[in-house]
């Protein structure tokens, strides 16, 4: 979230992100994201298209390699925010992250599961290890996308019907 007195002054906020997307192409998909709360930001346009293997032209990153980035930069964000805020000295950054999943073949088409992420963190400081993994695990917590995965989720689908939206 975006540093400023408005940030400081909140002690609790719902944050949104709206995103529409339209198919483009092959098996492009050209997506504009929104935060609407609890401040407004963007659009920001971005897409995702498939290689070969689905028909795709492989004219942008696949939607796994947006997923792992967003992972990526999620914690990065928030180390580099924490330091600030926990007088920890970093003199260099560097994230890995590495997602695997499990996939089958389903007759045509095919199902997949989660199997690990990992995320190696090397932060160069002068500050004590303490202090550091202090800020590792503060970041950990405020980064949306990790509590995300670390919990059990209730995903919604609706499909858009002549009559209305449907639950599925």
């Amino acid at each position: 979230m975006s540093e400023g007195k408005d940030s400081a002054a909140m002690q609790r906020a719902l944050v949104q992100f709206d995103c529409h997307g339209t198919a483009s192409g092959k098996m492009r998909n050209d997506l504009r994201v929104h935060m609407r709360k609890p401040f407004n930001e963007g659009p920001f346009e971005l897409a995702t298209d498939e290689g070969s293997f689905h028909g795709g032209d492989g004219t942008a990153p696949p939607p796994l390699a947006l997923f792992v980035a967003g992972l990526t930069g999620c914690i990065m964000t928030q180390i580099r925010a924490f330091a600030k805020r926990m007088g920890v000295t970093l003199t260099n950054l560097t994230v890995d992250a590495r997602v695997q999943w499990d996939w089958e073949a389903k007759g045509r088409i095919y199902e997949t599961g989660p199997r690990s992420f990992e995320v190696d963190v090397a932060i160069e400081s002068d500050d004590p290890e303490i202090k550091v993994a202090a800020l590792i695990n503060a970041a950990r917590k405020g980064c949306f996308i990790e509590q995300t995965l670390g919990r059990q989720n209730t995903i919604r689908h609706r499909m858009k019907t002549p009559t209305g939206w449907k639950e599925l």
